[in-house]
């Protein structure tokens, strides 16, 4: 047990885990655990900032990734479904959903009248803009308690355990 950590909810089950099993190494379910309740409470917070805009997260992820696309804020919606890692029937539902509140529009792509693009519409930039500034000030908020070489070291050290876990681009 460290100082920092000492009595958290993942010390306790880890040891349990060593009175009962001490045959095992039990080490990666700490670091499994916290990352497992850190992701809970994380999500909590981010959603707490999307509500106060009326969004839900993936109505705030659809809306953030057409705005940082850039002028038009248009994408194909297989763009789009791929960038956010959903089947493309999981899209159709939430792009209709967007429209019917007016943040999104569909439009024929110039370049070819047979494929239709998904833009922002004039509301959907404001609000998206309105809610993004306030989700980077809520994760700055989240982070407050790491001094700023604490969020590197753990940016990197993430960044690596994301590399060994995604699968290789093809």
């Amino acid at each position: 047990m460290t100082q920092q950590n000492a009595g958290d909810a993942v010390d306790a089950i880890l040891a349990q885990w060593h009175r009962e099993r001490p045959d095992l190494d039990v080490a990666p379910m700490g670091l499994i655990g916290r990352l497992r309740r850190c992701s809970v409470l994380l999500q909590h917070r981010l959603d707490a900032t999307f509500e106060q805009f009326g969004l839900s997260g993936w109505e705030f992820d659809v809306l953030a990734t057409l705005r940082r696309a850039g002028a038009p804020h248009s994408l194909a919606p297989t763009a789009l479904f791929s960038s956010l890692m959903i089947s493309s029937g999981t899209m159709t539902h939430r792009l209709k959903v967007l429209e019917s509140k007016g943040w999104i529009e569909r439009a024929a792509c110039a370049e070819d009248a047979r494929s239709t693009l998904v833009r922002l519409t004039e509301s959907g930039l404001e609000l998206i803009d309105r809610a993004v500034t306030a989700h980077v000030a809520n994760e700055h908020a989240i982070l407050s308690g790491l001094n700023q070489r604490s969020q590197d070291a753990l940016d990197r050290k993430l960044a690596e355990l994301l590399a060994a876990l995604e699968p290789p681009a093809s």
